[in-house]
């Protein structure tokens, strides 16, 4: 097969669909596209119905969304499996992910752009190990724009991110819950552990958030499923937005 993924640096979506290749041992070219107009036209020309990434070529076919993409695979290559063959258990490891993809993902996507709006100083750092044709350097000097549309495009305003961070907690009790009931970590990763573990360490890539997560049992499974994700970003939230993650620390330690 003739597969190409095109990704954009730190894109936790696009972590999701690099996981899952991997997880099938299907070799593939890595793309990594610039965010901004460069992204828009290249996807254009390759004739991808939208402008995000992750976006899938494989042998001519293409695929958009972490969701669409992981489906696929395992259309495409059934064994490893993403996804189990029991149709109970498929069901509820496909609501996980649905959860994963339409509102964790989200979640993560509007904190992150706000945090770049604050300050984007360590923006570089999430290009580690890309290869965007151009230096990184010569790359970030658009990224005022960029960030600004983006934060526009994912609706992070300060009231938005503000109540995510209020709704992370509970979040975080939702994902060790069902890791307590097996349907995440288990002994073979699955695709809602795929979704949602990228999400989570892109999260965990704020030094805001990190310690409210990486302790519990959603943390482990982050760190499990993604050992190594590029970024970090140095404190930057206002603290009275954090309360209710410092509430939660002790308990999850």
């Amino acid at each position: 097969m003739d597969v190409r993924l095109y990704v954009i640096p730190g894109s936790h979506p696009s972590w999701t669909a690099r996981l899952a290749l991997e997880h099938k041992g299907i070799d593939y070219k890595r793309v990594d596209l610039i965010p901004g107009p460069a992204k828009r036209l290249t996807l254009k020309l390759l004739r991808f119905p939208r402008d995000t990434v992750p976006a899938l070529k494989v042998d001519g076919l293409r695929f958009q969304g972490s969701t669409e993409i992981l489906h696929e695979l395992d259309r495409l290559q059934p064994e490893p499996a993403l996804y189990p063959p029991d149709a109970d258990l498929r069901t509820s490891v496909e609501q996980a992910e649905r959860w994963g993809d339409e509102d964790l993902q989200p979640m993560a996507r509007r904190m992150i752009w706000n945090a770049f709006g604050r300050d984007r100083s360590a923006l570089g750092s999430f290009t580690e190990g890309a290869n965007l044709g151009i230096p990184t350097s010569v790359a970030l000097l658009g990224a005022a724009p960029v960030i600004y549309l983006s934060k526009r495009r994912a609706d992070a305003t300060d009231e938005n991110v503000a109540r995510d961070l209020a709704a992370l907690p509970g979040a975080l009790q939702r994902i060790d819950d069902w890791i307590a009931d097996g349907l995440l970590d288990g002994d073979v990763l699955n695709a809602a552990d795929l979704q949602i573990a990228t999400c989570l360490r892109l999260a965990m890539s704020m030094e805001d958030l990190r310690p409210a997560i990486e302790n519990r049992p959603a943390g482990r499974l982050a760190l499990r499923a993604v050992p190594e994700f590029p970024g970090l970003l140095p404190p930057i939230f206002p603290s009275a937005w954090l309360e209710p993650l410092r509430r939660e620390e002790p308990a999850s330690a």
